[in-house]
């Protein structure tokens, strides 16, 4: 009898382990009055969030220019450790992109990582730094959104091999690297770098590439901005901290320029999958492109 209470006990303080898990990495949503109390929406601020966040970048049909890199049909293939993703439509289409979303469902995405379904979304979506953007800009995006062509076009699903095809892992990978906290403490930094910090950190998204991954697909964060391996299998990311040599023996006026017009300081032109980047950074205000800089000559050298 006592062995069989040893072995009833390890049950049911397996059960409640695995209870308590689920629960702490089920899907979040935010309460419904955030999104209640968003407010009317500015559309010049979100074109300005939507070049910022490089949407086009991953959601434009592959292949598109002009004018169609506003038709944010899908489809195109990241390539990962993990398999195979690939960005989904986010036009206003009301069947086959997010036209029939709320602004909840939206914000819900950008900033938990939760699909419309309550369903847990893959991190290949940068959400981990789009948690980090605030509900204005995230509701002004939306409506930017929404003023965009329309795409019937049915993005193909993600190839993913068991075990990451399972999404309930994905509560796990939440519970270990999603959360709003600053990737630096610049916290006595001036207004200027804590807005470049804003940009890079949130919609930019820069560390999703500037910083080494883990095992798991997390970011070390202690090795913030300097650089890896590429995720799509081809060369590495650069370090872009103010490390000596490199990227760091750029001023900030260096940066600024670059993010720009395309052009190193040493007038070598912009390359890679950094092309569709810098032109969407061409479209910010100078102030912005100019925080960006002030943020990246403020943060430790890696």
């Amino acid at each position: 009898m006592g062995f069989k209470k040893i072995i009833g006990g390890i049950v049911v303080l397996g059960a409640i382990g695995a209870g308590a898990f689920l629960f702490i990495t089920a899907p979040q949503r935010l309460p419904a009055e955030t999104w209640a109390a968003a407010g009317a929406p500015d559309l010049a601020n979100g074109e300005r969030i939507f070049h910022a966040g490089g949407c086009v970048s991953c959601h434009a049909a592959p292949g598109a220019a002009d004018d169609q890199k506003l038709v944010l049909a899908g489809g195109m293939a990241l390539k990962s450790p993990f398999g195979t993703f690939h960005a989904p439509n986010i036009s206003p289409d009301e069947t086959a992109g997010i036209g029939a979303w709320t602004l909840a469902e939206f914000g819900d995405a950008m900033k938990r990582g939760t699909g419309r379904n309550g369903e847990h979304l893959y991190p290949s979506f940068p959400y981990a730094s789009y948690s980090r953007m605030t509900v204005k800009d995230i509701n002004d995006l939306y409506a930017y959104l929404k003023t965009l062509p329309k795409s019937g076009n049915v993005a193909p699903g993600h190839e993913l091999p068991f075990p990451f095809n399972i999404r309930l892992a994905l509560g796990g990978w939440k519970f270990l690297y999603l959360n709003e906290a600053p990737r630096v403490d610049l916290a006595n930094a001036d207004e200027t770098v804590k807005h470049g910090q804003y940009l890079v950190e949130g919609p930019g998204h820069c560390g999703e590439c500037h910083t080494p991954r883990d095992v798991l697909g997390g970011l070390k964060t202690d090795q913030w901005l300097a650089g890896g391996p590429n995720p799509e299998g081809e060369g590495r990311i650069p370090d872009i901290t103010p490390a000596e040599g490199g990227f760091g023996s750029w001023s900030a006026g260096d940066i600024a320029n670059y993010l720009e017009t395309g052009f190193t300081p040493d007038f070598d032109s912009v390359g890679g999958s950094m092309v569709s980047v810098q032109k969407n950074m061409a479209q910010l205000p100078k102030e912005d492109r100019d925080a960006i800089a002030a943020y990246l000559k403020a943060i430790p050298a890696r």
